[in-house]
């Protein structure tokens, strides 16, 4: 095993700092503000933990709000109760993780009774970044904390489920709306039934190349902090690439339909609707998960329904309109 890969394998605890600033449950802010100044915690301050008598973690109180509230307030009324916590038997590559997963400056360590035993903050996770000093060291970072994240979440069909569900009504959506698609050009498909043979050719080379796409923007995802200006010039390379793939598959399959049917409105609808529709599936496909990223979606659960969604309608909807246009509908 590399060096690399035994470090993120190791114990939390030696990164563990446990001189934090505690504030008790059962005293006020001004109490608490007034200790602090007399015993001012040697390491930097992050946040706020409160802990019990008996050394247990009980919430965190943010910083302003301890700066703001009155002297007289009890800690217990200001502070947050809920809090990500990791916990002492967590490795460092399961501590990376909570840094990706909660974007948090620090987090507490707790044991299995409950007790802080200190915190980790986010120069552990950046000095283990700089520990690997090439590119693509950081790269395997970002991978193996992906798969150790996707093999938890697969272990717990219900997190899965509430992950996964929502964003599949996109492809619900996407399908009932190909169905009115089709009613509204029902007319065209009368005219030429020879069309409804090639709809799903149309469709599923759409969805190939939008799949792809997604694919590799999401490899491109790994280690890196994509930006709204990157996009433009991304998209303008995946269209011509689709466009070359899409033009290439339209002229295959539309010279097939005009054997095959000889018809060369039938041809020419097949033509559009697999170029046009593999181009937009293209951009769409990149486009996806980069901007779901940049919104703090997560992209690998999110990007492929959506953009496959995106595809069908865009590809049915060059096809049909070919069509009306070219059998007069």
């Amino acid at each position: 095993m590399p060096r690399a890969d035994a470090d993120l394998n190791e114990p939390i605890a030696p990164h563990i700092k446990r001189d934090f600033p505690r504030l008790r449950l059962d005293e006020s802010i001004g109490t608490a503000l007034e200790r602090l100044r007399r015993e001012p915690p040697p390491e930097r301050v992050i946040y706020f933990y409160v802990v019990d008598a008996e050394g247990r973690l009980r919430g965190v109180v943010p910083t302003r709000r301890l700066l703001l509230s009155a002297p007289e307030t009890p800690v217990a009324d200001v502070m947050l109760r809920r809090v990500i916590a990791i916990p002492e038997s967590a490795t460092v590559l399961e501590a990376c993780e909570f840094f990706v997963t909660h974007r948090l400056l620090a987090f507490p360590v707790i044991a299995a009774d409950g007790r802080m035993l200190g915190v980790v903050d986010v120069q552990m996770y950046t000095e283990e970044i700089l520990d690997l000093q090439a590119a693509e060291r950081t790269d395997d970072l970002f991978q193996l904390i992906g798969v150790h994240l996707t093999a938890a979440q697969r272990r717990s069909p219900i997190l899965s489920f509430r992950r996964r569900f929502p964003w599949l009504l996109c492809n619900i959506a996407g399908g009932i709306l190909a169905g009115f698609l089709a009613g509204a050009f029902e007319a065209e498909l009368q005219k030429a039934v020879a069309l409804a043979l090639f709809m799903p050719v149309v469709l599923s080379l759409a969805e190939s190349v939008g799949i792809q796409s997604v694919s590799l923007a999401l490899q491109s995802l790994h280690g890196g902090r994509p930006r709204w200006r990157d996009l433009g010039r991304q998209l303008t390379t995946e269209l011509r690439t689709g466009a070359l793939l899409g033009t290439a598959c339209a002229m295959l399959v539309g010279a097939i339909a005009l054997i095959w049917i000889g018809e060369w409105s039938v041809a020419a609808s097949v033509f559009v609707g697999i170029a046009g529709g593999v181009t937009a599936a293209a951009a769409v496909g990149l486009a996806m998960p980069v901007v779901l990223h940049l919104l703090r979606l997560d992209p690998q659960v999110a990007a492929g329904p959506i953009a496959l969604a995106l595809a069908d309608f865009i590809a049915l909807l060059a096809f049909f309109l070919t069509a009306r246009s070219a059998i007069g509908g």
